[in-house]
């Protein structure tokens, strides 16, 4: 059993582990910037170290730094949350150089999933089911007209490296190819050094479904149903829900075993969430994210598990402790990310927090990181919280979260929650009824200046 666990991350999401560690015994390091000296993250740490100034360049990214974090400290393991390092093979390999366990997938599996030729060819392999498009990186202007005559139009180029909704651009008819290849490349490059870009297929009316699952890194895995994703904002979601209401029970359990056998066969460890678009019945591998999501409260709260002790447990050696039998869901769940953004435009808006009052009662979970009196640093993501709700069923849940959004007070800085309000009283929400670009319609029509 670790004695002492390093968490290379801030936040919400910090604290999550730092929850998740107390319950099991175990010990916690936070790192900080030095704008983060008053988060809440290092308030709830058993230890605490600065490990730089506020840039993240210089902190939550350098690695040198949260190595020599856990050799002050004597922690045993790192956690790494979700962005930052978290799905970076060379830092996974510097830890284990350094005698510690990184609690997540292995270098390798980071590696082959973070670059998204390879994960589709992969997967592919594998069994799961891809968007038609290029088989592999797509070189010349001439290359990716041909294949967008013979997929057919509207076609999407992706940077091979890509991921934010940075380095994609949609062709919706051939004359369109040259400039969406030509941006394609440019933002893959400036973003990610990369200017490799893929062609897929592009979809017109399809809903964003993911997979959780979840190896021991022994040949052993399983999935934990479907999350839908596809209330999204520039490629980012923000409202996500389990299970998807546009799924049936067939094909859950359809998909979740070919994603559950996949992991298996290439023995992943921890968890995982294997990304589909979904259209006519059909699903189609985009990509796979080889960390713990932002959006994994949801399925805790329909599976009755903790996915952070259950990450922990199998970077000890040990097993599982479910099987997929033991996995029953129980009814719904919905988690919205409450972002510090001014609207219409959500820019961001860092600031003190004057007054923070988290919603309660049956089926509500609050997951942040502010109180009163916090000056929002405007250095980081501008995720300020995720308010999960559970209920029976569906309009259960609904109802719940349209409560639990009232009773939320966030004062001192402008907030997404009035986004929500709004959503809740749209038939298409309240039905179930939209796909991956109904937000951004909706938006053009009833939110942007």
């Amino acid at each position: 059993m670790f004695d002492k666990i390093l968490i290379a991350n801030r936040g919400e999401i910090a604290l999550r582990v730092i929850r998740a560690c107390r319950e099991m015994g175990i010990q916690s390091v936070a790192v900080h910037s030095t704008a983060d000296s008053d988060a809440m993250h290092v308030r709830m740490a058993d230890e605490s170290v600065c490990i730089g100034p506020p840039s993240s360049t210089q902190s939550y990214l350098s690695i040198p730094a949260i190595i020599s974090a856990c050799e002050i400290t004597g922690a045993q393991a790192i956690h790494p949350g979700y962005g930052f390092l978290s799905e970076n093979a060379n830092f996974v390999q510097i830890v284990q150089d350094h005698d510690l366990t990184f609690i997540g997938p292995t270098a390798d599996h980071i590696r082959t999933m973070g670059d998204k030729i390879t994960a589709k060819d992969t997967m592919k392999a594998l069994g799961v089911p891809c968007v038609p498009g290029s088989d592999g990186g797509v070189a010349s202007l001439e290359e990716a007209e041909k294949i967008g005559k013979d997929i057919g139009y509207p076609v999407i180029i992706k940077a091979t490296a890509g991921g934010g909704g940075k380095g994609m651009k949609v062709a919706q008819t051939a004359k369109d190819m040259k400039s969406a290849f030509q941006t394609a490349r440019a933002e893959g490059k400036s973003n990610f050094g990369n200017d490799e870009v893929y062609i897929e297929k592009y979809l017109t009316t399809p809903r964003h479904i993911e997979i959780q699952v979840f190896g021991d890194g022994k040949g052993r895995a399983v999935h934990l149903g479907e999350r839908d994703c596809s209330l999204q904002r520039r490629h980012q979601k923000v409202f996500e829900e389990a299970p998807g209401p546009s799924i049936t029970a067939e094909e859950r359990a359809r998909i979740g075993k070919v994603c559950a056998d996949a992991v298996a066969k290439i023995n992943y460890i921890g968890a995982g969430t294997i990304e589909f678009l979904y259209e006519n019945g059909e699903f189609y591998f985009i990509e796979m994210n080889t960390r713990l999501q932002v959006e994994h409260p949801v399925t805790e709260a329909i599976f009755g598990v903790d996915l952070v002790r259950e990450q922990i447990r199998v970077a000890e050696g040990l097993p599982m402790s479910f099987g997929q039998d033991d996995l029953t869901i129980n009814g719904h769940a919905i988690e919205v990310r409450i972002n510090a953004e001014k609207l219409p435009n959500f820019s961001p808006c860092p600031g003190k927090i004057t007054q923070f009052h988290a919603p309660g009662g049956l089926g509500v979970r609050m997951d942040s990181a502010l109180y009163d009196g916090y000056s929002i640093p405007p250095y980081y993501d501008s995720l300020i919280g995720k308010l999960i709700v559970h209920g029976r069923d569906r309009p259960e849940a609904l109802a719940r979260l349209a409560r639990a959004l009232g009773e939320l007070i966030v004062d001192g800085v402008d907030t997404t929650v009035p986004l929500f309000h709004a959503l809740l009283q749209e038939p298409a929400v309240l039905s179930g009824d939209y796909n991956i670009h109904w937000l951004e319609h909706w938006l053009d029509e009833n939110l942007q200046a």
